[in-house]
């Protein structure tokens, strides 16, 4: 079980109530709550935890624990850490916010985008040889495998701008539009 609702709770109430939520939302985004709870745990902790620690804190079996930090070591958002007279491995998070979204963002495209890229050229060289495929059809596979290569594209491109620069960048927000031609009638 990994809802925390002992009163007992070893958890400062803004602790649990920021783990349960990031629990929740990593839910919504198909990721494990016990890793994203023990995500959210780490990430606010002030010095490296081990997972016994974390399994108490959490009230979560500690097989759970084991392989919740597997998935969030594979995800790069953890570290394992020494601690001085423990021999026990201790854990701590990524804090640099813009490390851990690049982190995220990296491992989502390894995990989904590489793959669909890959499937639409594949799905597009197909239909471009299939005498049976209807125009639409092969039009339509044309244009998700290039909105999707566009999407790619744009993330290679973002990748290399400093977050300083991004940050300036998404702070813009709606002036950009500014720069950019006037949109016609279709586009808008």
């Amino acid at each position: 079980m990994t809802e925390i609702t002992d009163e007992s709770n070893l958890l400062p109430p803004a602790v649990l109530q920021f783990v349960l939520h990031w629990g929740e939302m990593g839910g919504q985004w198909g990721v494990n709550r016990s890793v994203a709870q023990i995500h959210a745990l780490l990430y606010l902790s002030e010095r490296p935890l081990h997972a016994e620690e974390m399994s108490d804190m959490l009230r979560i079996a500690r097989s759970n624990t084991s392989n919740s930090l597997k998935e969030l070591m594979g995800w790069k958002l953890i570290r394992r850490v020494p601690v001085m007279g423990d021999r026990r491995d201790h854990y701590e998070a990524e804090v640099d916010l813009w490390q851990m979204l690049t982190r995220i963002a990296q491992g989502r495209k390894e995990r989904e985008i590489d793959p669909a890229v890959a499937a639409l050229r594949t799905c597009a060289d197909t239909a471009a040889r299939d005498p049976k495929i209807g125009r639409v059809a092969r039009q339509r596979i044309d244009d998700m495998r290039d909105f999707v290569m566009t999407i790619d594209d744009w993330y290679q491109q973002m990748i290399e701008v400093p977050p300083s620069r991004l940050m300036m960048l998404i702070g813009m927000g709606k002036r950009i539009l500014a720069f950019l031609p006037k949109a016609k009638a279709k586009d808008a």
